[in-house]
This record gives C-alpha cells, sequence and structure tokens, in this order.
C-alpha cells in the first residue's frame, strides 16, 4: 500500500469540504491495487453472495462496527487505526468489470458493501462506488447499497437508471431517533435528521429505499424503534429490516469504553441488557445467532419491530435478513425472489 500525503494542487479547481466537523485525528490515506474486488459470502445468515467494498476502514467512527477486526488483519488496530487509516482500492471499477466479462460471471446480485461504507467521505474524491455503480449499468447487473452517507444522493439518477434496466436498491442505515445520541455512538457519520431526508430524496428520484433499523443496541436503542420506522415510512421508505447488535474480536473493547466515555449512567445498562440477550456473553459468532439475541427482552424487541412495520406499512413476510416490504413496494423485480435483496448495514454499518 502507498500513503497518499500531497499538498493541495492550485491547479485543480475542485474542492471538497467536510459537511460535518471533521475528525479530531487527520486521516491517513493508503491506495492499493488490490488483486479482486468481488467478496464471495456462504453466511446463512445473509441474503447476499457477493459484495463489493471498494475501502478498508471507515472515517465514520462508528464504536459498534462489525468490520474493525478486518484492520487487524493488516497489522493495525480494531480502535483509532480503523477510523484514520483508510485504505482505497483504486483499481476496484477495472476489477469489477473483469468479473462481470468473465464467463463465469452469473449476473448475480452484488452488495456494496458487506464490510465499511462505500459512501464514506473519501467516496467524494475518488468515485470508486460511483464507478463501480456504472459497470453495474453498463452490464445491466443488480445491486444493492447499504450507508449512513448523504453522498449517496449524488448518484440518484445512476441509481434510478439501474433500477430500471435490471434492480437496484438502497437501505440506509438508521439506528437512533435523535441526532445527538447517535453522535455519541457514530460521532462522524451523518445525524439520523440527514439521513432520513435523504431517504426522501432518493425515493422522490425513483430509487428503491429503505431502512435498516441496525445495530439494535439493547438498553439503548431499542425505544427508537418505532420513531425510525414512522419516519423513515413518512420520507419513502418501502422496506425495513433490522439486527442486533454484534461485537465480533476487539469490537467489544472500543463499543464498551465509548459507551463509558460518552454515556457513563446508560453504560452498565447497556452491558447488562446485551449479555441478556447473548446467554451472559457480550457475543455469538455462531451463525444462526451473531446477528439476533433470545430470551424475554430480545423478543419484546422482535414484537415491537413487526408492530412498528405493521402499523406503518412494511407488511410482507420476513426473509432471512429480518427485512420486511410494503405490500404494495414496486421495487421488488418479479425476477428476484425476497431472499436475493437481504442487507447487511455497513458499520452496521
Amino acid at each position: 500500500m502507498t500513503r497518499v500525503d500531497n499538498p493541495p494542487n492550485p491547479y485543480v479547481s475542485t474542492q471538497h469540504e467536510w459537511l460535518e466537523p471533521p475528525p479530531k485525528v487527520s486521516p491517513a490515506v493508503y491506495e492499493e491495487r488490490a488483486k479482486s474486488i468481488l467478496s464471495e459470502n456462504d453466511s446463512p445468515d445473509l441474503g447476499f453472495r457477493w459484495s463489493v467494498n471498494p475501502y478498508r476502514g471507515c472515517a465514520h467512527a462508528c464504536a459498534y462496527c462489525y468490520a474493525r477486526p478486518t484492520h487487524e488483519y493488516l497489522g493495525l488496530g480494531a480502535g483509532t487505526d480503523f477510523e484514520t487509516k483508510i485504505t482505497v482500492k483504486v483499481n476496484a471499477p477495472q476489477l469489477l468489470r473483469e468479473a462481470f466479462r468473465s464467463r463465469r460471471w452469473k449476473g448475480e446480485f452484488v452488495e456494496f458493501s458487506g464490510a465499511t461504507d462505500c459512501y464514506q467521505p473519501l467516496e467524494a474524491v475518488y468515485r470508486l462506488t460511483r464507478q463501480c455503480l456504472e459497470v453495474c449499468l453498463e452490464h445491466r447487473n443488480p445491486a444493492c447499497v447499504a450507508t449512513k452517507s448523504c453522498l449517496v444522493r449524488r448518484d440518484a439518477e445512476l441509481l434510478a437508471r439501474l433500477a430500471r434496466v435490471a434492480a437496484a436498491r438502497v437501505c440506509i442505515t438508521i439506528s437512533f431517533a435523535d441526532d445527538r445520541t447517535a453522535g455519541l455512538v457514530e460521532p462522524h457519520a451523518p445525524p439520523p435528521s440527514k439521513r432520513l431526508a435523504t431517504i426522501r430524496a432518493l425515493a422522490e428520484a425513483g430509487v428503491p429505499v429503505g431502512v435498516l433499523v441496525s445495530p439494535i443496541i439493547p438498553g439503548l436503542n431499542d425505544r427508537d424503534v418505532d420513531a425510525v420506522l414512522a419516519r423513515a415510512a413518512e420520507a419513502g421508505a418501502t422496506f425495513a429490516s433490522h439486527q442486533a447488535l454484534r461485537l465480533p474480536g476487539n469490537v467489544g473493547s472500543v463499543f464498551l469504553k465509548r459507551i463509558a466515555q460518552t454515556m457513563p449512567l446508560a453504560a452498565e445498562r447497556i452491558e447488562h441488557r446485551l449479555r441478556e440477550i447473548r446467554g451472559g456473553q457480550l457475543n455469538d459468532s455462531r451463525f444462526g445467532e451473531r446477528m439476533t439475541g433470545r430470551g424475554p427482552y430480545w423478543e419484546s424487541v422482535e414484537q415491537l419491530f413487526r408492530a412498528a412495520c405493521r402499523k406503518y406499512g412494511f407488511e410482507g413476510p420476513p426473509c432471512k435478513a429480518n427485512q420486511c416490504t410494503k405490500a404494495t413496494c414496486p421495487s421488488v423485480p418479479e425476477t428476484h425472489s425476497q431472499m436475493e435483496f437481504g442487507f447487511m448495514g455497513p458499520n452496521d454499518e
């Protein structure tokens, strides 16, 4: 990997500014020429087989991000390294085009992204996700996007065209009902109010869009489920899904430390509730268990989610990804089953 370190170019007219307060630590950007870009998964918990991740690490800095341990494979840390040392796969669009041209490729659904947010701030500069979606449009290959970023609005027209000729969906992750609480746990992600505005903008542009209420953190944001679904439905969301908080590897220590620092009065309650739905543990890594919970408390959360889906029109049979769709939703093509639209939120996001 090659670290990027350039002074401003006086001959380039385009400038990029932070829409939200910039991170306290300046990010280090590394460029990489990847060997492949399509990641295959065989997890029975997920509703997709292929994913594209143009970036490693994520500047959104969500305390609970399940992808944090992937940085440890690079010899980096799962804490601030994950948030500030970002790798950019500069040849992602070329690799995706080559993959689609292969005789072995069957035109299957592609998820953007299975790990870190494909529309995190660096996408404004590198435009890798947009270029990859343009490749999908060239080959009429269906795709779905999961993000917290408002930057996806830039590509609304492109996504709408892809939805018309193949299939495309966007899932906006909203875990909290109020901006302040979200800022304590997701410090550099756009606030929920702006994400709701993004749902509205995408829906008005003709992009099938839904909401991912994830992660549901027992003892903290489970009480927000009804409000999030109500506002998302009003903004134009046509499907909804949810997942329980999961804390693989060192994510547990990062999350608990952040909670203790930002909301000390609630930290003990949150940890207690989390252990309650995990049989006394912080995490359960078994397939079929890692994205859900067990026991009376979690069952009450499930009942709340189902009731809110019915109340706000997100009706339909639940799928592998705990997803509900509006009965009148036009976004599910007849050629694709409900199972093929499963989402795993980035930094789940």
